[in-house]
Parts: structure tokens; C-alpha cells; sequence
């Protein structure tokens, strides 16, 4: 008879485990199978339906105006290369871009470093952010025009805006999910202030740190072209963006597509070549990220 406090014991039995022979511990794949795993190679293949079915639907509304055919667009993408037009255009942005760029995220550094270090800092880290955040960067261009002119200075000031709020707040929150157990074990090494957030807080917030690179990135790349729409030159020099607005005042809509086209291969080539790059020799080698 059993009860609750004196339970049946079940006999002990042992299931002896056999080879199984004849069976592959590796399945071998097609030679379709070993491309279609390479990363490339599908994004690629997405191009290509993408421009596929643009050439489709181009040839049917049949009025190059409103919108020409891939074809038309890729030769004056090719045009403009030759010609260096649409390459210097595009540096000239880029060099914009890079100067504030490297602006916001010190900014982001600095507060995000303040705020994990003071309650003052972590105060006036959540105020400016939920004042400035949603306010959108090219809102503040007619001011930056005010106070700084048809100049560089404009567009960088707009630019850090765009990179600054959104990078503070993905590595403030990367910083604050790093565990207590990496906390106290930097503290027992003596580290402590800038020391503790560059050795400790910021491997561990890394992916958290990238995230905000990329959006800051994003950001700042639309808002520049944008910013360049509205007011157009810098310096006496008009970037990518003013090359758009000037060929469609000109009606060249194909070299339009070719300026947008341009805007999109730096967007994959900064995030293929550039973010993917550091993903896999940081966060991914480190076991941080699948």
C-alpha cells in the first residue's frame, strides 16, 4: 500500500544505445543549395525581380515624364559616373554627412555617459530626449538657416539632430541592461567613470550601440538629401540632393531616378560593407548576437 509520504519506487532500466550505422551524420547539398546560402546571392536576386518588374511597369505606362524605364535609368546612372557629375555630387554630401555625423554620436557619448554616471545626468538625458526627439530635424532647417547661413554649418547642425537623440537613447538603454554581475566585476578591477563606461558599459551595450548607429545613420542620410532639396547648394556647391532637384526643375526624370538610384547604393553599400562588417567581427563573433 502506498500513501502521499511513501511513494511506489520504480525499478531502475537501462536502454542500451547502437550505432546507427550507414546513416550520414552530414547531409550533402546541391550545388543550387550551396548558392542560394550565400547572402548575396538572394539579395541579389531581389534586385533583380525588383528591376524586373520596374522595367514591366515603365514599358506599360509608356511615358518616360513620369516614369522611365530601368534601362533608361541605369544609363544615365552611367552617364553620370563618366561624366564624374553625379560622383562629385555625391561626395560632396557624403563629406557633409561624415563631419556630423562623427559630431553626434561624441554628443550621444558624452550625455549617455553622463546620465549613467549622475542622477543629474540621467534627468536631463530624459528631458532633452522627450523634448527634441520627436521634433523632426528638417523642422529646425529655417532656424540653422537663420543662425548659421547657406552654409555647411546648417546642414550639420540639422544633421546632429537627426543622429544625436536617437543614437543617446539606444545606448542609454543598452547601458542599462547590462547585468549587475558585469557591473561589480568591473568595480572590483577598479574601474570607475569614463574607465568603467569605456571597458565595461560599452562592449556589453554594443548590439544596443550599433542599433543606434544604424538609425542615427538613417536619419542623418534622408534628412541630408532632404535638407539639400530645400535650400540646395553648400558653399557654392550643390550636393545630391540639389542634383535631383535641379535635373527634375529640368524635367530629367531619368536622371532623377539615377540620383535616388545613387541615394540607395550608399544605403547598402554603408549598411552591407560597413554596420554587417563590424556586426560580424564584434557582437557575432563575441556570441552576443544569433
Amino acid at each position: 500500500m502506498t500513501t502521499p509520504l511513501n511513494p511506489p519506487i520504480r525499478a531502475e532500466y537501462e536502454l542500451p544505445l547502437t550505432p546507427l550505422d550507414g546513416v550520414p551524420l552530414q547531409r550533402r547539398l546541391s550545388l543550387p543549395q550551396r548558392v542560394w546560402q550565400q547572402g548575396w546571392i538572394r539579395k541579389a536576386v531581389i534586385l533583380l525581380a525588383l528591376a524586373l518588374i520596374w522595367e514591366l511597369v515603365a514599358r506599360r505606362q509608356n511615358n518616360d515624364l513620369l516614369l522611365p524605364t530601368f534601362l533608361q535609368t541605369a544609363h544615365a546612372f552611367v552617364d553620370g559616373i563618366a561624366s564624374g557629375e553625379l560622383f562629385e555630387k555625391t561626395w560632396l554630401s557624403l563629406q557633409v554627412l561624415l563631419k556630423a555625423y562623427l559630431l553626434g554620436i561624441i554628443a550621444a557619448f558624452a550625455l549617455t555617459t553622463l546620465a549613467v554616471s549622475t542622477q543629474l545626468g540621467r534627468d536631463l538625458l530624459s528631458t532633452l530626449t522627450s523634448m527634441f526627439n520627436p521634433l523632426p530635424a528638417i523642422a529646425l532647417l529655417p532656424l540653422a538657416l537663420l543662425w548659421f547661413g547657406l552654409g555647411e554649418g546648417s546642414l550639420i547642425f540639422v544633421l546632429v539632430h537627426s543622429v544625436l537623440w536617437a543614437l543617446a537613447l539606444n545606448t542609454y538603454a543598452g547601458f542599462l541592461g547590462v547585468s549587475d554581475t558585469l557591473r561589480m566585476a568591473g568595480r572590483n578591477y577598479g574601474l570607475s567613470g569614463l574607465r568603467f563606461v569605456l571597458w565595461v558599459l560599452v562592449p556589453a551595450a554594443l548590439p544596443s550601440i550599433l542599433a543606434g548607429l544604424r538609425i542615427g545613420w538613417a536619419f542623418a542620410w534622408r534628412t541630408l538629401i532632404a535638407a539639400e532639396l530645400v535650400f540646395g547648394a553648400t558653399s557654392g556647391k550643390g550636393g545630391l540632393g540639389w542634383y535631383i532637384f535641379q535635373n527634375r526643375n529640368e524635367l530629367y526624370t531619368d536622371k532623377v531616378f539615377a540620383g535616388l538610384a545613387m541615394v540607395i547604393l550608399i544605403g547598402l553599400l554603408v549598411e552591407n560593407l560597413g554596420f554587417n562588417t563590424i556586426d560580424r567581427l564584434t557582437v557575432k563573433r563575441w556570441g552576443m548576437q544569433r
